[in-house]
């Protein structure tokens, strides 16, 4: 797998001597090497290579990435450009920006563009063993990706946390810093949409309180391929 190597080594290179750390890496070797596994392994860390954590200005907390062939790649939410059929929870994010923001629908589902804004688009769990949803939930990753959100909660500047659902809002407890600001809503999957992902605002939301506080905000609008 690639390597942190950016800002974000200051602060978690601990973590990679920690017991957990390493049994989890050695879990995920042996999965990569006997197993169907997704993102490959180069992607797992795309989140944190795409988005140092001195431009981190929004974090939105998934937490499985995509178990299908050729669909994650790092980014939760995000699938790769060639994907001919929208997940059915991007599909709806795409609903909300449109009605939120007038954004069009894209013909892909690629948002390297969010990351590259500043946007961290963080799974708490970044592996999975294809078609088998939630196989690796429990073998550390949870304990990894929350200091990755302990690091963004000690930042002293405006951030915001766009937590979707009942397992990102979880970690609510961790985020005690009165400079950010936290907007909850429930899921964009099809099972909770309507009961408040859309008609939500996240997007306008964040864009108002980056711009308030001096902070230039998300271009949201991803492009045609």
């Amino acid at each position: 797998m690639a390597m942190i190597s950016n800002d974000w080594l200051d602060c978690i290179q601990g973590e990679f001597r920690k017991p957990y750390y390493r049994e989890l890496y050695q879990f995920v070797k042996n999965e990569y090497n006997s197993k169907v596994v997704y993102p490959p392994a180069d992607d797992i860390f795309n989140a944190f290579h795409l988005t140092p954590l001195s431009q981190v200005k929004v974090l939105i907390l998934g937490q499985d990435p995509y178990h299908g062939e050729h669909q994650a790649h790092g980014l939760c939410f995000s699938v790769l450009p060639d994907q001919p059929e929208l997940p059915p929870s991007l599909q709806n994010i795409y609903k909300e920006l449109q009605d939120d923001l007038g954004c069009y629908i894209p013909n892909n589902g690629y948002l390297e563009k969010w990351a590259r804004q500043g946007v961290l688009m963080l799974n708490t769990v970044l592996t999975v063993r294809a078609h088998q949803a939630g196989s690796h939930q429990g073998k550390g990753w949870e304990q990894f990706t929350d200091a990755i959100i302990q690091a963004v909660n000690e930042q002293d500047r405006p951030i915001v946390y766009l937590l979707w659902g009942k397992p990102a809002q979880s970690k609510i407890p961790m985020l005690t810093n009165p400079r950010h600001l936290i907007l909850k809503a429930p899921h964009p999957s099809p099972l909770s949409a309507y009961r408040g992902f859309f008609g939500c605002k996240h997007f306008s939301q964040t864009n108002a309180f980056l711009e308030k506080n001096g902070v230039e905000p998300i271009d949201w609008q991803i492009e045609n391929i």
